[in-house]
């Protein structure tokens, strides 16, 4: 098998794939599979589709023909569950007064969650800019650290993922969105993300310090850096650096005149048990980058969160969107983070993450396809490989184990071609979690045989 070189999501284009579709028996979702197909343009990751569905609730997707798929995935946007409750009759309640308001106009909403946020990170991190998408986002934070700065070069990670408009995969490393696109955005230098597992630097034996090392190194060697771009966590495939990592990255950039932008659009306000997965290791970005989560799961929202001292690009338009200070979207991220602090959301994350590293660790002892078991709060990666020697990774058997467990009930993606990546709403139950875990290891059994 051609060695997979995806890293943002499963592969969709795959024999597995069409196996899947080959066991569907409703015509109706086959002929609105087709429908979609035949309306929509073609795009990697995203066509084909893998069901229709009706609706949700909860941890649960349910398709049209009444199947529930617990999800694992969620695009990140279902911290708090699908349809809740409580942040879905705020925004009906808004619905009824203000629905939307023009730039040149703020509105109360918009001010209380630029006040909310500001409140919620450390020292002068209080300058706040809206943005329909995280993408979005992701653009005003590299215009704003070229004006800070005045130096234009970025540097990112290799496989980074930070959205999918020009200047955002310019910014980033994913092949997938990279290629036929021709130029694009031109002072990027690419580092190899700090991993301990495999990776340029792991067989050093020395955790992942060799990867702030190399960070100074190519600032040092190309000057003219303005920014460091990177995820404090990645996402996909669950990389967690070390504090000794994030220590020296604080450092370098800090003594480089370098501004940190931190993406923390797939995992802030809980995924790790914390508001901000960077408040695990004690240090201070110049700017975070937010979305997905932070509209409820029901609005397109998104954020820059920049230091007071970088307001200063009053003559330059580093957003102007048209949404830009959206009141359902305000609404849904107040209601959010309400209904984190009255539900005490971020301790029962950090007792789930007890809980999932128990149950995690058996399935790695039971079977030999794990290789590497890496999480926090709820955000797990199982990387399977065909040999714990060579760390050969089991594309093809990590096809089997997610197909296995949609055809149960359990949805999630593959990242990397061979980790597992798992993270359910953070209200889910510890006998939902159970139920997806019992799934999970089925599959890995049916899986194991082939390896």
């Amino acid at each position: 098998m051609v060695q997979h070189n995806r890293t943002e999501g499963d592969i969709n284009l795959s024999e597995a794939r069409r196996d899947w579709y080959a066991v569907m028996s409703d015509p109706e979702t086959v002929s609105y599979l087709e429908e979609d197909a035949e309306h929509f343009l073609h795009q990697s990751l995203s066509t084909p589709c893998l069901d229709v569905l009706a609706s949700c609730e909860g941890i649960y997707l349910t398709d049209i023909q009444g199947k529930s798929y617990m999800d694992f995935h969620g695009n990140n946007v279902h911290q708090l569950g699908y349809r809740n409750p409580y942040i879905i009759e705020k925004i009906k309640e808004q619905l009824d007064i203000l629905p939307f308001s023009p730039r040149r106009y703020s509105n109360v909403p918009a001010i209380e969650l630029a006040k909310k946020l500001g409140s919620l990170l450390p020292g002068n991190l209080k300058r706040v800019l809206f943005a329909p998408g995280g993408t979005s986002a992701i653009s005003m934070a590299l215009k704003l650290a070229r004006i800070v700065t005045g130096k234009h070069k970025v540097v990112s990670l290799w496989d980074s993922f930070h959205g999918a408009s020009l200047d955002a995969i310019s910014a980033g490393g994913e092949l997938d969105f990279r290629k036929d696109m021709g130029p694009l955005m031109p002072g990027v230098e690419r580092i190899p993300p700090p991993m301990t597992y495999r990776g340029p630097f792991a067989a050093a034996g020395n955790g992942d310090l060799a990867y702030a090392d190399y960070l100074e190194y190519v600032i040092e060697k190309e000057g003219d850096i303005g920014a460091f771009l990177i995820e404090t966590i990645r996402n996909t495939d669950v990389q967690i650096p070390s504090q000794a990592y994030w220590k020296k990255v604080r450092e370098i950039c800090t003594k480089h005149n370098v501004l940190l932008i931190l993406d923390e659009i797939p995992i802030a306000f809980g995924r790790t048990g914390k508001m901000f997965a960077f408040e695990h290791y004690d240090i201070e970005p110049d700017i975070v980058c937010l979305g997905k989560g932070l509209g409820g799961g029901v609005m397109p929202m998104a954020a820059i969160v920049a230091r007071d001292t970088h307001n200063i690009a009053q003559s330059v338009s580093l957003g102007h969107f048209t949404h830009e200070k959206s009141p359902l979207g305000s609404v849904a991220a107040l209601a959010m983070l309400d209904y984190m602090e009255q539900n005490r959301i971020l301790e029962k994350v950090q007792e789930d993450a007890v809980f999932m590293a128990a149950e995690l660790q058996k399935l790695q002892d039971k079977f030999p396809l794990i290789g590497d078991v890496r999480g926090v709060g709820l955000l797990w990666g199982i990387e399977l490989v065909r040999d714990k020697d060579t760390k050969e990774k089991a594309v093809k058997e990590a096809e089997i184990v997610m197909y296995e467990c949609l055809k149960n009930g359990l949805s999630f993606k593959v990242s990397q071609g061979n980790v597992l990546q798992l993270s359910p709403p953070l209200i889910i139950s510890r006998g939902q979690l159970r139920e997806a875990l019992l799934i999970l290891e089925n599959a890995l059994g049916k899986a194991s045989v082939f390896v």
